[in-house]
């Protein structure tokens, strides 16, 4: 029988102290178990003739064992947590422990376990994120390099539509840089509030402005309540309403408008935000996913995919921002469209 198969026997061995909820009562009964054992040896050696200097190395030997059958469901959870964080160490984040016992030990195994698990989702969501960022670098680049190319070698005439498109893709870099510079900031903690009282009329018209001047082909309603203020970071808030606004024009229906609303919130400074628009919508199964990076969702919009589509990372710098006020974002149940609520807490 090979080393592996025993092994594999050995591990599937039952452990009758596991339902016991204390280490120190586990070891008290093995204490008490192999003491016995090694007495009744000794005793029922005397009937039989046997002297005590012949008993007790056999009475010894056999407590040995019951002590290893025993001990084995308090050690095994330990030796099977370092061979899985040696594993982990060479990056295979699969190993999972045998979490039976119901005491400290078995606690830690599976808070160890559960600790595999996130570790595995973030090396997956690492290994995403890396592919992503490569891929959404790489198109603007190779658009922009076939572009310059062409005009350098007088394939094409350097005319301003020509420039124009090389500058589109420029402009599309610089904004995938900088998101990603915002997301580096976030998961670095770098990042402050700077709270102060915001107009928020005239912000929604500002943030509206820019919306427009950045996709032409879009319509922007407003509905704010007159006099309304709000205890925000106007940056931040920015962020926000900006990534909403554009990720509603993209998956909107050409002509039909994009609505934000803003209410005053439960808190005196508080504020809720909607941003609806009249697109396909976003699946309730997906709901909760489009705010991870670079997740775009099945329900593309008609400009989805063109180069100025987005990149993955607009609501999840949405979420972000709104995670430092304190406030939550959410996708709404909606007959038609897509609706997200940005509530914000206010005063802190």
């Amino acid at each position: 029988m090979t080393a592996p198969v025993v092994h594999r026997l050995w591990a599937r061995l039952p452990r009758p102290l596991d339902p016991l909820r204390s280490i120190k009562v586990k070891f008290g009964v093995v204490v008490v178990v192999t003491a016995c054992v090694a007495v009744l040896i000794v005793l029922w050696g005397y009937p039989l003739g046997f002297r005590a200097r012949q008993t007790l190395p056999v009475g010894v030997l056999i407590s040995l064992v019951v002590i290893q059958l025993l001990a084995h469901g308090m050690t095994a959870p330990l030796r099977e947590m370092t061979a899985a964080a040696r594993a982990m160490a060479r990056g295979d984040y699969s190993r999972r422990v045998r979490a039976t016992s119901r005491d400290e030990v078995g606690e830690l195994a599976q808070a160890f376990n559960r600790m595999a698990a996130d570790l595995a989702e973030v090396d997956r969501q690492r290994r995403e994120f890396v592919a992503n960022v490569s891929h959404e670098l790489r198109t603007p680049i190779s658009a922009l390099q076939a572009v310059l190319e062409n005009v350098a070698d007088g394939v094409t005439p350097a005319t301003p539509e020509v420039l124009g498109s090389a500058l589109d893709q420029t402009e599309r870099l610089g904004r995938l840089v900088t998101q990603l510079l915002d997301l580096s900031r976030a998961d670095a903690g770098a990042a402050a509030l700077e709270l102060s009282r915001v107009d928020v009329a005239a912000f929604v018209a500002d943030v509206t402005a820019e919306a427009e001047a950045g996709h032409p082909g879009a319509l922007f309603e407003s509905d704010v309540t007159p006099g309304l203020h709000a205890t925000a970071d106007r940056d931040r808030l920015h962020q926000v309403v900006a990534n909403l606004l554009a990720n509603a024009a993209r998956h909107g229906p050409p002509g039909r408008p994009v609505t934000i609303t803003a209410r005053p919130g439960a808190a005196p400074g508080g504020l809720v935000l909607e941003v609806a628009d009249e697109g396909p919508g976003i699946p309730p199964a997906e709901r909760a996913r489009v705010f991870e990076r670079f997740s775009r969702g099945t329900a593309s919009g008609p400009r989805a995919g063109t180069p100025g589509g987005g990149t993955g990372l607009g609501l999840a710098i949405a979420r972000w921002a709104t995670d430092l006020h304190g406030g939550d974002i959410t996708v709404l149940d909606t007959a038609g469209g897509c609706r997200v609520r940005v509530t914000l807490p206010g005063e802190p």
